[in-house]
């Protein structure tokens, strides 16, 4: 779970790996066909394959996981067809009550992709919430190579990012971070 890579698309999926993403998320907002269609080819990735917010393309994309938002249905048929389920949280309350095999936390700080979301946590906010749980934190939220490392530092297990998700320098700086942990 070190760099959660969040894409679109097989060739960003291809990039983010080939710079050191250790899991791909397809975020894909469409009807499931579509979803399934452009999943294809993510199994063969060297990466855990998670699909967002689709129970439906995860089982039928054969991927590991889906990554469910707080009021997404679909955990029940997660768990049934055996897949890790991801869980968003913003709050402690969120976290200490998500049932998930991990949990995507954030924003820690403001983020594009995250404009309509609760406000920033910040790195003491992050820090609670990994104290606090039992399931692996990844970070989510205005991550780049730059501040990675102190979400590492602040006790998350890894990093999830979309805009820096093919910047080999983000690896580097959460390999050093944990080798300093």
């Amino acid at each position: 779970m070190k760099l959660h890579a969040i894409v679109t698309n097989l060739d960003t999926a291809q990039q983010a790996v080939a710079a050191g993403a250790t899991v791909v998320q397809l975020r894909v907002k469409a009807p499931t066909d579509e979803v399934v269609a452009r999943g294809r080819g993510f199994r063969q990735l060297r990466a855990t394959f998670i699909v967002n917010d689709d129970v439906a393309a995860a089982i039928a994309l054969g991927a590991d996981g889906v990554h469910l938002g707080q009021s997404d249905a679909g955990a029940e048929a997660a768990r049934a067809a055996g897949l890790m389920l991801g869980r968003s949280a913003s709050t402690l309350e969120q976290a200490l009550a998500a049932d998930a095999d991990y949990l995507g936390v954030g924003p820690v700080w403001e983020s594009p992709s995250k404009h309509d979301a609760d406000p920033a946590i910040g790195l003491d906010g992050l820090r609670r919430i990994c104290d606090a749980v039992r399931a692996p934190v990844v970070a989510i939220g205005g991550i780049d190579a730059s501040n990675a490392g102190a979400c590492i530092r602040a006790g998350a297990a890894g990093v999830a990012v979309i805009r820096a998700a093919t910047d080999p320098g983000l690896r580097r700086a959460i390999d050093a971070a944990v080798r300093d942990r």
